[in-house]
């Protein structure tokens, strides 16, 4: 018997499925006030479907490694409990003109996939899979950051770096990760990749706290690709995130994730569609200012390219017209493809940070 290509696909019914049931929470909201029981009612429900409400709180207990001296900079390993039995190492940035005393903005530098972790991030050089990784998407932005002044903090997401699950190890891909494996056993749970992330971040927030160095009333959040969507679901979360830079990761997801649907699975959160786009939630960061920076050539902006960037951009941009703060929302397009820029972001975070 020989099986030839379907010509029965489901995918024409699930974007009928998308048009007719999607964003049943999309913000309509015609006044401040109605801005704001709105981003209370979305917030709650995206907390709920992506497991924030089942993680469990634990003391951070940061161990830190002895600390190296780099060009210009300080570069410390930490690692936090951030639930019980899960812990998160991160690198610390400290500018080498750090005084005694002294509290200087701070902001968290996720990574997207392809890095290694929070190696690329850093600018680690010490294998060639980095050098070939940062050079390609301009992957070190929390030298840029450090080196601009800022106390950096650099993550291992979850499923990446030295927090990948040991199925991904044998394979010895330095660049890999475990999103796919940490979503299988974390649905069936209640939770999502998207969640463990977000809850993560939320307690860096809290380590930055901590810190005698860091002014966690002036924290930012910046990150690409995967530490776009990362940022993206902090700061629309966490009001604590004063300033957001989002880079590769805003776009509508019916043609970037459900035509596109071999992106990673981190990108799927059961009944997401139904509630909400990407305008949607980035409209839940105002009125903090955010920075969108978008490749014109990434192809991970869909067929129709920054034109669907641009749509849920207009989603967004009514939640800042609202509020008379249109200023604190801005689109930064580059001419090239699927990597950090960040010839925006530098101005854009010393104009909100550095007050």
């Amino acid at each position: 018997m020989t099986i030839s290509s379907s010509g029965y696909p489901s995918l024409p019914a699930l974007l009928t499925r998308f048009d007719q049931e999607s964003r049943s929470l999309r913000l309509r909201a015609h006044d401040a006030t109605e801005l704001a029981t709105w981003q209370h009612e979305l917030r709650t429900r995206l907390r709920a479907i992506i497991g924030i409400d089942t993680m469990r709180i634990c003391p951070l207990d940061p161990q830190a490694d002895a600390p190296k001296q780099c060009d210009g900079y300080v570069r410390t390993r930490v690692v936090i409990a951030v639930e019980p039995d899960v812990q998160m190492p991160l690198y610390v940035l400290t500018p080498v003109d750090l005084r005694p005393g002294e509290r200087r903005p701070v902001i968290l530098a996720p990574h997207g996939h392809g890095s290694a972790g929070k190696a690329a991030v850093v600018g680690r050089a010490d294998a060639p899979e980095l050098v070939r990784t940062i050079a390609q998407h301009n992957y070190a932005y929390g030298l840029q950051l450090v080196r601009a002044g800022y106390v950096v903090l650099c993550p291992d997401a979850r499923g990446f770096g030295e927090r990948r699950e040991s199925v991904m190890l044998a394979d010895g891909d330095l660049l890999g990760s475990s999103c796919q494996v940490l979503n299988h056993m974390a649905l069936p749970l209640g939770q999502t990749v998207t969640g463990m992330w977000t809850w993560d971040l939320m307690r860096l927030i809290d380590y930055a706290a901590t810190r005698a160095d860091c002014d966690a009333t002036r924290l930012g959040c910046a990150g690409l690709s995967g530490g776009g969507a990362q940022t993206l679901w902090l700061a629309a979360l966490d009001e604590r995130v004063r300033c957001a830079v989002v880079s590769g990761y805003f776009y509508g997801v019916k043609d970037s994730l459900l035509y596109m649907s071999q992106n990673c699975s981190c990108n799927y959160v059961p009944g997401l569609w139904q509630l909400a786009d990407m305008g949607d939630i980035g409209a839940l960061i105002a009125p903090r200012p955010l920075l969108i920076e978008t490749g014109r050539h990434d192809p991970l902006n869909g067929a129709r390219g920054v034109a669907n960037v641009t749509e849920q951009l207009a989603i967004t941009r009514t939640a800042y017209a609202l509020l008379g703060l249109e200023d604190r929302l801005a689109h930064s397009v580059f001419e090239g493809g699927h990597r950090w820029d960040g010839a925006d972001v530098l101005p854009w975070l010393a104009r909100w940070l550095q007050q």
